[in-house]
């Protein structure tokens, strides 16, 4: 791997290609599956990670959600996420990570441009090679709830 900023050693291991599956729903939406890829960037001199994720519906290969943004780690084990979503939704995230248990926690500071979602966490897990992941949402409608689960490996 090239060189890395020590500010974001704790979640380095994340840089790279991720690809997997998902599945989603919600009391207000049908259940589906998808593919997924999770791609993770480092310009090496910066503190900051470049992150873009898409999905596709898996019968098809149709595209369905796409968004991108900056993990941006800091010495003390917190982290600050933003991230623009294809639907014109925002969301910075605020949370915490943990370099040994390779685990980080978001939780939404503000979720923008929304005229329903009002919450959203997100929590990261890598195990055995493999990066899990959860998106509960909550809504003017609906407590916080899982949304989105995803397993991913390395390519």
């Amino acid at each position: 791997m090239a060189v890395v900023h020590p500010a974001i050693e704790g979640v380095s291991y994340l840089i790279g290609t991720w690809r997997g599956e998902g599945e989603g729903g919600f009391p207000t939406i049908s259940s589906f599956a998808y593919g997924e890829e999770l791609i993770f960037t480092h310009p090496g001199n910066k503190p900051v990670i470049a992150y873009s994720q898409k999905t596709w519906k898996l019968n098809s290969g149709e595209p369905m959600h796409a968004e991108s943004g900056y993990w941006r780690p800091k010495p003390d084990g917190t982290i600050e996420v933003v991230i623009a979503q294809s639907t014109g939704l925002v969301e910075i995230q605020k949370g915490t990570y943990d370099a040994e248990k390779k685990v980080v926690k978001l939780q939404s500071e503000l979720v923008g441009n929304a005229s329903k979602v009002k919450e959203i966490t997100r929590v990261f897990t890598l195990v055995n090679d493999v990066l899990s992941y959860v998106v509960e949402m909550a809504t003017n409608l609906t407590d916080l709830q899982p949304h989105l689960k995803a397993s991913l490996k390395k390519l």
